[in-house]
């Protein structure tokens, strides 16, 4: 302005000066300004930012190995149960199969003690028959040999001295 006022025509590329210094002064205060107050809380906030970013990730990463522990852990149980239920399941099996044989030799003694008593008790009523009838075969035989001598056979240790000669005779005809 002064430039003005003197006549002197000012060159559009070269600047003035004292604007220089009003610029320069200007931006030394602004420059002051951001380092004291703006930039110390921008590096707050970005560090709080990093420290929480980062604390994430730490935390995720923690998260993640329990979880692979917990997985871990997990699966070496389910292998003990299922070996577990592997081992019940054979001794059942093995149980049942004792059992079995058990029940199967106690219905064998059974059937064995079955057998013996009805092949006694089939003794015992073949002789209690074979009794009976030489006894009513002897009688028929007496009165028949009555009927055809014509005489009384009733003397009783004859008469049974005599049946059971006839019956000796029979049966050694028989297992001839």
């Amino acid at each position: 302005m002064n430039l003005a006022a003197e006549g002197v025509e000012h060159h559009p590329l070269v600047p003035i000066w004292q604007e220089l210094v009003v610029g320069s002064i200007a931006f030394a205060l602004l420059c002051f300004v951001l380092m004291k107050f703006v930039l110390p809380r921008m590096e707050t906030m970005y560090q709080a930012r990093v420290d929480a970013i980062e604390g994430g990730l730490k935390r995720a990463e923690a998260a993640q190995a329990e979880a692979n522990q917990l997985l871990e852990q997990y699966r070496a149980q389910l292998a003990e149960v299922r070996t577990e239920a592997a081992q019940i399941r054979d001794d059942a099996r093995a149980d049942a199969e004792s059992i079995r044989t058990e029940i199967l030799a106690k219905a064998r003694e059974e059937s064995d003690r079955i057998i013996a008593a009805g092949r006694e008790s089939l003794a015992v009523e073949r002789q209690t028959i074979v009794r009976e009838l030489r006894a009513e075969v002897g009688g028929l035989a007496v009165d028949l040999a009555s009927r055809i001598v014509g005489e009384s056979l009733a003397d009783e240790a004859r008469r049974k001295g005599t049946v059971e000669r006839f019956l000796t005779d029979l049966e050694s005809a028989g297992a001839r």
